[in-house]
């Protein structure tokens, strides 16, 4: 299977064209070299995507026939990233959320938007 089509089929990527603009963005890794998404997937492989500021890691175990369900994706490949680039990614994640600019600029969350609904005129 090419590993664009697997990368969306066990839902790493919500669409398949995300999942080839990601192979052809050097932003995938299988066994540590960077691919084009034509590259064909074999059970043991190791997959490796950049989400900056890290590179997620997972184990092939069996290749789906077609899309799968989100309580099955672990029958297809396992999360081997360490904890502590885990950490960092929420660490960076938590910065951006907090450095995002509250107020006008753009449009409000769903929490900025229940905040605006619970005020009274």
């Amino acid at each position: 299977m090419r590993i664009d089509k697997y990368i969306w089929t066990i839902r790493l990527q919500k669409t398949r064209s995300l999942a080839s603009k990601e192979c052809a963005s050097n932003k995938v890794l299988l066994n540590d070299d960077i691919v084009k998404a034509s590259k064909e997937v074999k059970v043991g492989d190791t997959i490796s995507i950049r989400v900056n500021p890290i590179w997620k890691n997972y184990t092939v175990l069996d290749i789906p026939k077609s899309r799968v369900g989100a309580k099955l994706v672990p029958d297809y490949a396992i999360e081997t990233t360490d904890e502590l680039d885990k950490q960092t990614l929420e660490l960076a994640q938590e910065v951006q959320r907090q450095m995002r600019n509250q107020g006008f600029s753009g449009r409000p969350t769903k929490k900025d938007r229940r905040k605006l609904d619970d005020l009274e005129f």
